[in-house]
């Protein structure tokens, strides 16, 4: 269900959070200079993001502070974000970035840390699963606040209603 756009991958899943299907959609750019300026735009909309970068080359994870800098000057405050060292089946000898590395990254900007394998299918469903759960409960909390802000107010409201305009009770058989 993929589309290609000579180099952009759109692909919509269905996933179950939680036994509520969750509909993705994602925007692989896989990181191409030729598509900066395009990534921008789908920032603006993104719930959540997920940054991957290869554990057997280092100038992929050295290019993250570029993309972390351009999430945080086009992306929403709240926009969710996790970390993914793609290849984790690599042995030690191949690995340009170890575990600690990427842990310390993804601690530095609050976001989970996955070590993946696409081609072996290691721990890809569970990103993307703690990517929606996380968007799930950042709008849950959203909901609470709005929701409590709303009974602030409504509260207010009352109150004033129920005074005169010098403070005296609006009650007429008082």
């Amino acid at each position: 269900m993929g589309v290609d756009d000579g180099g952009i991958d759109f692909k919509q899943k269905i996933v179950n959070l939680d036994g509520v299907p969750i509909k993705l959609q994602i925007w692989d750019t896989a990181g191409e200079e030729r598509f900066r300026t395009l990534t921008t735009a789908y920032y603006r909309g993104a719930q959540g993001i997920v940054l991957v970068y290869d554990v057997t080359n280092l100038d992929s994870f050295n290019h993250l502070s570029y993309w972390l800098r351009n999430i945080e000057e086009n992306a929403s405050p709240e926009v969710v974000k996790v970390l993914a060292g793609n290849k984790c089946e690599v042995n030690n000898q191949q690995r340009a970035v170890d575990k600690e590395r990427g842990q310390k990254l993804a601690e530095s900007f609050d976001m989970p840390l996955f070590e993946v394998s696409c081609r072996g299918d290691v721990m890809v469903q569970d990103t993307f699963l703690t990517l929606a759960r996380l968007i799930r409960d950042l709008r849950q909390r959203r909901a609470s606040l709005f929701e409590e802000r709303e009974r602030q107010n409504e509260n207010v409201k009352l109150e004033a209603d129920q005074k005169g305009e010098n403070g005296a009770s609006a009650c007429a058989s008082c």
